[in-house]
């Protein structure tokens, strides 16, 4: 029987900072955490690794069924991501790894793989997700439902800065590309494509800080009464 746990949703695309806002509220709320995108990730490095076609949805889709990977929380450096056995929590974060994410949840045998293990995350006492399609989709029930948003032009200012603190040299006008690219093929795709649900808070991140953000989905919660439960 599938748990009926309390889910909040924070859906949009790359760059809008939902993966920030769904730790910090997980975090202040003492619930756990799917980062659905990280699942996508490392279906594509995993074919990736195995050198799987991109167009091969049968093969894309084994790999999915069959993911090796586990999420280890260490208490100095947060939740390390294991496939395979090996530590792949940065590699995973890659420009190449999310484009080629994009195009693997594009094929629905492996987006319904996946919807399995992203359900299994829903335990007491609630679940925050994070991803493109939680709210309309995955968890279409969940009492509270957001999706974010920001311009092209800041969300790719904030990857870079985000790739350069890592130690990484990007160039701006290439990250921009890649980012509409994706945001063409995410909204486009004729499985689960990126929008907002119809009774989604929808949050323009573009002037707010994070700490804006999540005030505002905190508020929100408690009005629903998801606070204290």
């Amino acid at each position: 029987m599938l748990s009926k746990a309390p889910v909040i949703t924070l859906d949009g695309p790359g760059g809008v900072g939902k993966g920030t806002v769904s730790g910090l509220l997980a975090k202040q709320m003492g619930w756990h955490y799917l980062d659905s995108g990280a699942l996508y990730r490392l279906a594509a490095l995993a074919a990736m690794n195995h050198g799987v076609d991109f167009d091969n949805e049968s093969a894309l889709a084994v790999i999915a069924e069959h993911l090796d990977i586990r999420f280890r929380q260490e208490a100095d450096v947060g939740v390390i991501i294991l496939l395979e056995g090996d530590d792949v929590t940065r590699q995973i974060r890659t420009e190449e790894v999310g484009s080629n994410a994009s195009r693997v949840a594009a094929f629905s045998r492996v987006r319904d793989a996946l919807l399995r293990r992203q359900r299994a995350f829903r335990t007491e006492p609630g679940l925050i997700a994070d991803g493109r399609d939680m709210g309309t989709v995955v968890f279409t029930d969940a009492p509270l439902k957001v999706f974010l948003t920001a311009t092209s032009d800041e969300r790719a200012r904030r990857r870079v800065l985000q790739l350069e603190q890592s130690g990484s040299v990007v160039d701006y006008d290439r990250v921009l590309r890649d980012i509409n690219e994706r945001d063409e093929r995410d909204r486009n795709r004729a499985i689960a494509p990126l929008k907002p649900a119809d009774d989604a808070l929808v949050i323009d991140t573009t002037e707010l800080s994070i700490e804006s953000v999540l005030e505002r989905v905190l508020q929100q919660a408690s009005d629903r009464g998801l606070m204290n439960l």
